[in-house]
């Protein structure tokens, strides 16, 4: 089986674990206890706590709750095969996980000391899927959206084949000209971009993973677009790389921070210090792209 590393969305799928050296430490694994039953996320009849604090954030699945400061956090908690405490925050809310040897009131003492933490990428990750709303596109005559890192002017053109984007040197924003009627469903219309998009980013792409797999002295032997929600893209080691085609709405140097990345995986298959040195030898700041990675919200498609 090809092994296969990949570049994920960090607010998209998860924010990275907190540091564990508040996490409490065990001479020796306990024998297994059996743990009392878990809070559970909600009740027939509000409690008293609920009413005074309504619930700031509550995952999907949350099944225990803490009162962090001034919120009611209710989360997901799980046991795993971990060896300490460990917490996750993404789109959803909160993952608490935890070896099963560990009782359930220092889950809950873990859970509090992480109180700064957890609030900050909650708040993050709140405001990221604000501002991806905000983005949310309505597909018709002057809708606009992102690519390369301008802004573009969609314009319904029936009189037009297929879709054009208009390179006279005017005022921003510059214009896609779709061949479609002014009454064309939302549905049609994404279509219509979305597979204007998908070609210029294959063509894009392939440009320049041709240009740095020489600089890394790697060859690489296949491009796929990916449609990920959580995976800006992989590499495996047979040289096939997938990329993710909404990386078009970014800037150039972002994309090319994202082809380096797993080019770079074709010469060292995790993330050691090694893999990173291989990265900037090729992009220099790359930690500040991979910023902007992160915080730019994309629109919804």
């Amino acid at each position: 089986m090809h092994r296969l590393l990949q570049l994920t969305l960090d607010f998209f799928d998860a924010v990275p674990a907190a540091p564990a050296d508040a996490q409490p430490k065990r001479e020796a694994p306990r024998k297994p206890r059996e743990d009392k039953p878990l809070v559970a996320a909600t009740t027939p009849e509000p409690r008293l706590d609920e009413v005074l604090h309504p619930a700031s954030f509550r995952h999907p699945r949350a099944n225990r709750e803490a009162v962090l400061g001034d919120s009611v956090v209710a989360f997901e908690f799980k046991r795993s095969r971990r060896r300490n405490i460990g917490f996750m925050v993404g789109p959803e809310g909160l993952t608490v996980s935890a070896p099963r040897w560990v009782p359930l009131y220092e889950v809950d003492t873990a859970v509090r000391s992480k109180t700064p933490w957890i609030l900050k990428k909650l708040g993050e990750v709140h405001e990221r899927q604000r501002r991806i709303e905000s983005a949310r596109i309505e597909w018709r005559d002057g809708a606009r959206f992102p690519f390369l890192g301008e802004e573009v002017e969609l314009v319904l053109d029936p009189r037009a084949s297929g879709a054009v984007l208009e390179s006279d040197a005017g005022l921003p924003p510059r214009r896609l000209r779709v061949g479609l009627p002014q009454q064309a469903e939302p549905s049609q219309v994404r279509d219509a971009v979305q597979a204007w998009l998908m070609r210029r980013a294959h063509t894009l792409f392939t440009e320049r993973l041709d240009h740095y797999a020489p600089l890394l002295r790697v060859r690489w032997k296949k491009l796929a677009l990916s449609n990920a929600g959580t995976r800006w893209g992989t590499a495996h080691s047979d040289g096939t790389i997938r990329l993710n085609w909404r990386l078009v709405h970014f800037r150039l140097p972002v994309i090319d921070y994202v082809v380096a990345h797993e080019l770079s995986h074709l010469r060292v298959m995790d993330h050691s210090p090694k893999f990173w040195d291989t990265v900037a030898s090729v992009v220099p700041d790359y930690e500040h792209l991979r910023g902007q990675l992160k915080d730019e919200a994309l629109p919804s498609w």
